[in-house]
């Protein structure tokens, strides 16, 4: 890699950290060209320069962001074994998340994508990060349980991604109600994973009463 190629990429990750400060700490309203290049330490020109326009800069800083918080959490998403532990560690993911800012990140990012076009996408693209890496776990755990032939993995993870978003926004106005809402999920995850410990006589009359059920 050239010495100018190098530059380059040091100054677009500046900006795209920069710009995920700004949003965090000011708010989608007074994120600009110029408090962006103030929280990066660069020219506000290498905005347009780099990027064309704010909106497209924050567009990417939004992908920017998800995908480097993914891939932290990713290899303890890889190592769960089962769905009451998947709850158990989207609940230190949100604990650490908030006291990381991203929260409050996610809340500015989906309110600016009501009115700047590229940040819905954007935004979208990376909760679809997080939605495949639940996916793949879902897709692992239920296999092993009397759910696995009823609940589908891809809307299942859906479901609880939103579940999580809308919990982290809950929070902003009523934190013991979201606290609370998290309590009923660990609740549910106790539930789960005393089903995971059927035996398979157990088990088996489970899937049986399910599959019944389905039917009516």
């Amino acid at each position: 890699m050239s010495p100018e190629t190098a530059k380059s990429l040091e100054t677009k990750t500046k900006l795209l950290d920069g710009a995920l400060r700004t949003l965090t700490e000011q708010g989608i309203a007074k994120t600009s060209a110029r408090t962006v290049a103030a929280a990066a330490g660069v020219n506000q020109a290498l905005v347009f320069y780099h990027f064309g326009s704010v909106d497209e800069l924050l567009a990417a800083a939004c992908r920017y962001g998800a995908e480097r918080t993914v891939a932290r959490y990713r290899p303890r998403l890889a190592a769960v074994t089962s769905l009451s532990e998947l709850l158990t560690v989207g609940r230190e993911i949100h604990e650490q998340e908030r006291a990381g800012g991203h929260v409050a990140l996610l809340g500015q990012l989906l309110a600016g994508a009501q009115t700047h076009e590229t940040l819905g996408p954007a935004t979208a693209a990376g909760l679809d990060l997080w939605i495949v890496e639940i996916e793949k776990v879902l897709t692992r755990v239920l296999a092993a349980t009397p759910l696995g032939e009823f609940a589908g993995p891809a809307g299942l993870a859906r479901a609880v991604a939103a579940s999580f978003v809308g919990i982290e926004l809950y929070e902003g106005v009523d934190a013991t109600g979201a606290t609370a809402a998290l309590d009923a999920l660990e609740q549910l995850g106790f539930v789960i994973g005393a089903l995971e410990q059927l035996g398979p006589v157990a088990q088996r009359a489970v899937r049986h009463h399910l599959r019944r059920t389905s039917r009516r």
